[in-house]
């Protein structure tokens, strides 16, 4: 049974990032990125999916979080996208829900190739510990693009804008645990034999 990890390092003017991943994993996260919240997000999403992740970011934060979180995003996915390979002998798609207090979201991950998504989380705070409410959907739409997944997120009701993010990520880490699930079937999860 081969590996599937995957790694990136991603330098620019505005952030240094690197990760490693390891799907088949036991959920260990080990993020520094500088933004707190989003620390606790990405220790949720290792957890609940299996997914071991270490990531390191040193970004601009005296300007704004907006490009190490879109940087963390962008890395994290091309990881996820490598560990994946040829995209053989896994379920492809994921689906979850999870509650947190009275929150309520729910995903659904097509592991397809085609980057795609929609992210409605409801959210009303401008900020959590140091990350823009704004960016979190960010996040999640840049993973997409970057996992080349379709990937959708609704937190479906909840008071709490800190319960619902973390609901949030919990089904999309629950979904993305179903999706990566290992096949027997060594083919291609697809009618048109290509991912």
């Amino acid at each position: 049974m081969n590996p599937r990890t995957g790694e990136l390092s991603r330098s620019t003017n505005e952030t240094n990032v690197s990760v490693t991943v390891s799907i088949d994993g036991t959920g260990r996260a080990d993020a520094h990125t500088g933004v707190g919240f989003l620390d606790h997000l990405l220790g949720a999403l290792a957890k609940h999916s299996g997914v071991d992740i270490a990531l390191k970011c040193s970004g601009d934060l005296h300007i704004d979080d907006h490009h190490t979180v879109e940087d963390c995003a962008l890395t994290l996915g091309v990881s996820l996208d490598r560990a994946l390979g040829e995209r053989r002998a896994f379920a492809r798609f994921g689906s979850a829900y999870a509650p947190l207090d009275e929150s309520l979201a729910r995903a659904v991950v097509d592991l397809s190739g085609r980057p795609f998504s929609v992210v409605n989380l409801g959210l009303t705070r401008d900020a959590l510990g140091g990350l823009s409410c704004e960016n979190i959907p960010h996040f999640i739409s840049s993973l997409a693009i970057s996992l080349r997944a379709a990937i959708h997120v609704e937190v479906l009701y909840g008071s709490n804008d800190h319960h619902r993010a973390e609901a949030a990520f919990k089904a999309l880490a629950l979904a993305l645990r179903a999706a990566l699930a290992r096949s027997a079937d060594t083919s291609v999860p697809s009618t048109k034999g290509a991912l």
